[in-house]
C-alpha cells in the first residue's frame, strides 16, 4: 500500500488533480447544502452543460477554455435566476432550457470546425490530464476565493436558505444573496468540470448534502459532514481511479455513491 501510494505522489498531474479536487469538492459541498435546501440543485447540472458549450467554443477558436467558460456560465447563472422569478417556466423547465441548449450549440460549432475530437470527450466526460499549470493556480486562487466568501457570509446564506421571506423582512437583499450563490455556484462548475466533466459535475453537488442530511439536524453540522464527505469521497475516488485505472469522475462519483448508501443505512438503523 505504501508503495502505491509513494507512486501516486510520484505524479504532478495526480498531485495537481489532488489539490485543486479537494478544494472543488469543499466549494461544492458547502454550496450543495444551500442549493439542496433550497430545492435547486439542479442548477449546478445546468450550468456544467452551459460551461461544455462554452468551453468547446473555445477550443474551437484556439482560446483558453476556463478564461471563457467563467464569464459565460456567471452570466447563465444570472439569467437562469431571472427566468426563474419573472416567467412563467419552473425552474427545472429554466435548467433543461438553457442546458440542453448550450450543449447543441458547442457541439456544433465544434463538428464544423475541429470535430469531435478527444479534447471534447475530456470536457464530457472529465479528464485529470486536461489541467495545465496556468489552470491550476487559477482553480486554487478561486476555490480558496469561495470559501472565504461562503465563511464570511456563512449567516445570510443560512438565512436565505431556510426562511428568504424573514430573511427580506429584517432588511436582507435578498436578490444580491441569491446571486452571490449563483456566482459561486458558476465559478465552482466550470473548476469542477476539467476533472469530472460536464456530466458528472453536479454529483460533487448532491451526494454530500443529501449523505449529511440523512443523519444531522442542524444546518452547520450538516455543513461540516457536507464538507467531510465531499473531502473523503474525491480522495478514495481519486486513488481507486489511479489504482484501478479506471475514469476518475465516474469513480469518484461511485465513491460518493457508496457513502450516500452507507449514511442510507444508518438512518434506518438509528430510526428502527
Amino acid at each position: 500500500m505504501t508503495d502505491i501510494f509513494n507512486a501516486f505522489l510520484s505524479y504532478s498531474f495526480l498531485r495537481n488533480a489532488l489539490i485543486v479536487g479537494t478544494l472543488v469538492s469543499l466549494c461544492c459541498a458547502l454550496l450543495g447544502v444551500s442549493l439542496v435546501l433550497k430545492r435547486y440543485s439542479m442548477i449546478g447540472d445546468g450550468l456544467s452543460h452551459v460551461g461544455f458549450g462554452a468551453m468547446s467554443i473555445a477550443l474551437a477558436l484556439n482560446l483558453a477554455p476556463l478564461y471563457v467558460a467563467i464569464p459565460v456560465v456567471i452570466i447563465s447563472a444570472f439569467l437562469l435566476l431571472k427566468i426563474n422569478e419573472k416567467s412563467r417556466l419552473f425552474g427545472d423547465s429554466a435548467i433543461a432550457l438553457i442546458s440542453t441548449s448550450s450543449v447543441a450549440i458547442g457541439v456544433m460549432i465544434v463538428s464544423m470546425t475541429k470535430g469531435m475530437t478527444t479534447d471534447i470527450s475530456n470536457y464530457m466526460f472529465g479528464s485529470i490530464l486536461v489541467m495545465t499549470k496556468a489552470d491550476v493556480i487559477l482553480s486554487i486562487v478561486l476555490s480558496l476565493l469561495v470559501l472565504v466568501l461562503f465563511v464570511l457570509f456563512y449567516n445570510r446564506i443560512f438565512a436565505i436558505t431556510f426562511d428568504e421571506s424573514f430573511a427580506k423582512a429584517t432588511g436582507t437583499n435578498t436578490n444580491l444573496f441569491n446571486s452571490f450563490i449563483a456566482i459561486l455556484t458558476a465559478i465552482t462548475i466550470v473548476l469542477g468540470m476539467r476533472m469530472m466533466g460536464a456530466m458528472l459535475i453536479s454529483s460533487l453537488i448532491i451526494f454530500p448534502a443529501l449523505s449529511s442530511l440523512k443523519v444531522c439536524k442542524s444546518f452547520g453540522a450538516v455543513i461540516v459532514l457536507s464538507a467531510v464527505i465531499s473531502a473523503i469521497s474525491f480522495i478514495c475516488g481519486l486513488f481507486m481511479s489511479f489504482t484501478l485505472d479506471s475514469p476518475t469522475g465516474a469513480t469518484v462519483v461511485v465513491s460518493n455513491l457508496v457513502v450516500y448508501l452507507l449514511f442510507c443505512l444508518i438512518a434506518k438503523i438509528r430510526k428502527n
